[in-house]
């Protein structure tokens, strides 16, 4: 079969670079599928958007009778699942939303693949993958000492996180129960170009530029796990080749940073990249009231991603903060935009 991928929220952060990957590397046609709700931006896939390769679908992976037929028509050789409601904060806020995207929108989306997937000759059946792209917030908190990996029990604390390890679940019931060829992703926090700024990296370095406080929650010692969005991608695309159906593959670049080492390094790369006239951005620093559930520490261990299929990630987290606060910089055509207009950078999640 001809490559083709269906990409899901491929209008938000990761599914976008993972699009822009694939197109511009000539992988294969890819159809993105996102309803382009307030975090879906097609600005993002704007030069990927020239290619032949490239198409779009506006559509809500709820909607079973628009997945059935974008799988008729399109006729995928695989699917990248990353459409999700996905920011802690705004599950705090608005819970029910996060149901119904991550787990009722999953499981119309793995009935839709099943039943074309049902319909291959037997070739092109066993080539066929669906991979779900999830997050290593499913397992919970973990203390001072350890890892995530492919088998840490599930311990979700916030909405979001929780609704998302419903969606793995389901996923590997579709699996268990009809043979459908899934494979699963957990990553680590991404960063990177093109994020929207509701997120810790892209608020600080935006919120600096404005001259505005820099948040940081509680004492800001949470502890996050930072993998560079174009590392994940470069994982994804690994494991749809070449990772074993039914398996699990964990995400993580060994850049665990507490929440105010993180804000203090985007500063740091303010200063020297775009210094003010006097002082350091770190004079911003603000410190906020916790988040409600705030799990204290995220690390994740690779060794199964690297040991079968040879991934290793190309940036640390020096090299990939300053790129991004660079891009920041440079692209302020992308993300002024969404600041006047569909978020200024208000604190969400304080229900």
């Amino acid at each position: 079969m001809e490559k083709r991928y269906i990409v899901t929220g491929g209008a938000g952060f990761i599914g976008s670079a993972l699009v822009r990957a694939l197109v511009r590397d000539g992988a294969g046609k890819v159809l993105v599928v996102d309803k382009l709700t307030y975090a879906g931006n097609l600005d993002s896939l704007r030069d990927a958007s020239k290619s032949p390769l490239y198409s779009f679908e506006q559509a809500d992976i709820c909607d079973a009778a628009a997945m059935r037929r974008i799988f008729s028509e399109f006729r995928p050789s695989g699917v990248f699942h990353l459409a999700a409601e996905s920011h802690v904060d705004r599950s705090i806020d608005g819970p029910m939303e996060f149901v119904r995207t991550n787990v009722g929108g999953t499981a119309t989306l793995l009935q839709a693949a099943l039943e074309y997937w049902r319909g291959l000759d037997a070739a092109d059946r066993g080539t066929f993958r669906f991979q779900h792209i999830s997050t290593d917030e499913v397992f919970g908190s973990l203390g001072p000492e350890g890892f995530f990996s492919e088998t840490t029990p599930y311990a979700p604390h916030s909405p979001y996180s929780a609704s998302k390890a419903a969606s793995d679940h389901l996923v590997r019931a579709w699996r268990d129960t009809y043979g459908l060829p899934v494979l699963v992703t957990n990553c680590s926090n991404n960063y990177g170009p093109y994020h929207f700024p509701e997120k810790l990296i892209p608020l600080v370095i935006l919120n600096a530029l404005d001259g505005k406080p820099l948040p940081v929650y509680g004492d800001g010692r949470n502890v996050r796990d930072w993998l560079h969005v174009e590392d994940h991608v470069a994982a994804l695309r690994l494991v749809h080749e070449r990772g074993a159906p039914g398996e699990t593959y964990c995400v993580g670049g060994h850049n665990e940073r507490t929440n105010l080492e993180v804000v203090n390094a985007v500063c740091a790369a303010l200063d020297g990249l775009k210094p003010l006239p006097s002082g350091s951005y770190s004079s911003l620093i603000t410190f906020v009231k916790d988040r409600p559930g705030h799990d204290s520490r995220y690390a994740i261990d690779p060794s199964k991603l690297v040991r079968e299929l040879g991934w290793k990630p190309r940036e640390t987290f020096e090299t990939g903060i300053r790129s991004t606060v660079r891009w920041y910089l440079d692209n302020e055509w992308w993300w002024r935009p969404i600041r006047e207009g569909r978020y200024s950078g208000a604190r969400l999640g304080v229900s």
